[in-house]
């Protein structure tokens, strides 16, 4: 058996290096580092595969979703509301902008952001409500979208753990995460869905206006040479990168299959596992492959132990050789940075289970089936002791 990884990059990367080597070497050749051809080829390429208007490439996804930020005028004071449950990344860019960040609980199945604590905690101070669609899946957007334009609100998703991911509306229309609300932010780093060889990110949007803005935005504000019409960052994403990327995105809905028939081997192993709940789907037709929905594209593959010593656990598998991780051991509103007496702990309750709760198996690309069946036995093996 190969050696299991929580993530399978170079494995990945032997099935395209025909395509990225040649593509790093071309840019290698031609000298056209920062803002090159490949730059825009990668742009135009997303723009249709997420069927939005405005992609705009960036340095990473923390300053993705900041520019956005930016972009929409948000000043200090501005309260933005987001999920309690997920990384640091997404408040802390509220937090650098002087933005009032406002956390809420989660649903306590999907783990993404509970409607009925986004509308409890709309103020007249609220401008903003930042979804974070987590290890895969979208939240309820229709219900986010809905609120929003009932009290006039932004809506900025981070896309950084669901790109390509689908979003069914009650119709049965789809939209691709990422291009719901006003503007989407997503990363690039090596181990997200579509990831490149260092950092990256980008931002979406339908909106002309808005994607002038950020244009000028991630440029030191500059849409002419040295003339600086806004308040900008110096954040692009590199030619190698967009090569990389490129050369990626074509696989990415055989990516996104892969690890839908890696959760479905994992789901069909714990099905009779009453301690262990599986990844919850918003659509009951995602207890088969997705082959038609693609609500969830598992970027982590999450599980929530009961009656286990989840700790416990991740150090029995990683002394069977089985990476394994916990996302995330602290809740944002408990962290140092970002505590705030305006918080109650009764506001928490799904979150501060959660963490001590959830534990994430290895999900990538590569996954055989040998692998699963280890994994598996091993996560029963320790259950049933």
């Amino acid at each position: 058996m190969k050696k299991i990884q929580m993530v399978d990059l170079q494995g990945q990367y032997q099935k395209i290096k025909d395509v990225v080597d040649p593509a790093i070497h071309n840019i290698l050749d031609s000298a056209a580092f920062v803002n090159g051809p490949m730059v825009h080829e990668f742009q135009k390429n997303l723009e249709n595969y997420l069927n939005v208007k405005h992609v705009i490439p960036c340095a990473n996804g923390t300053d993705a979703l900041q520019i956005a930020m930016m972009g929409l005028g948000l000043e200090p004071g501005d309260e933005v509301i987001t999920a309690d449950f997920t990384f640091a990344a997404t408040v802390e860019v509220i937090a650098l902008l002087r933005l009032t960040p406002v956390l809420v609980d989660v649903d306590k199945d999907t783990f993404n952001i509970n409607i009925e604590a986004v509308k409890k905690a709309i103020t007249p101070k609220t401008k903003a409500i930042v979804p974070v669609h987590l290890f895969g899946q979208c939240a309820n957007m229709e219900a986010i979208m809905q609120i929003a334009e009932e009290h006039n609100l932004y809506v900025i998703e981070d896309n950084a753990q669901a790109i390509g991911a689908n979003y069914t509306y009650s119709d049965g229309t789809k939209k691709k995460a990422g291009t719901i609300g006003h503007v989407g932010a997503t990363s690039f780093f090596p181990s997200k869905n579509l990831g490149c060889y260092g950092d990256g990110g980008a931002i979406f949007t339908n909106d002309d206006d808005l994607a002038h803005t950020i244009r000028g935005i991630v440029n030191h504000g500059m849409y002419k040479r040295y003339h600086h019409d806004v308040v900008g960052v110096n954040s692009r994403l590199d030619s190698i990168q967009a090569a990389v990327l490129n050369a990626k995105l074509v696989h990415l809905y055989t990516y996104g299959k892969a690890r839908q028939r890696a959760a479905k081997r994992y789901n069909d192993a714990f099905k009779n596992e009453t301690n262990i709940q599986t990844p919850v789907t918003v659509s009951s037709s995602c207890n088969s492959i997705c082959e038609q929905c693609d609500c969830h594209v598992y970027h982590q593959y999450t599980l929530k132990v009961k009656n286990i010593d989840r700790d416990a656990l991740a150090k029995y598998l990683n002394e069977n050789g089985i990476p394994c991780g916990v996302y995330y051991p602290i809740p944002l509103h408990a962290q140092k940075a970002y505590a705030d007496e305006r918080y109650n702990e009764d506001d928490f309750t799904v979150t501060n289970a959660l963490v001590k709760e959830v534990i994430s198996l290895p999900m990538h690309t590569e996954l055989d089936d040998e692998q699963i069946e280890y994994i598996t036995s091993k996560v029963i093996q320790f259950i049933n002791g």
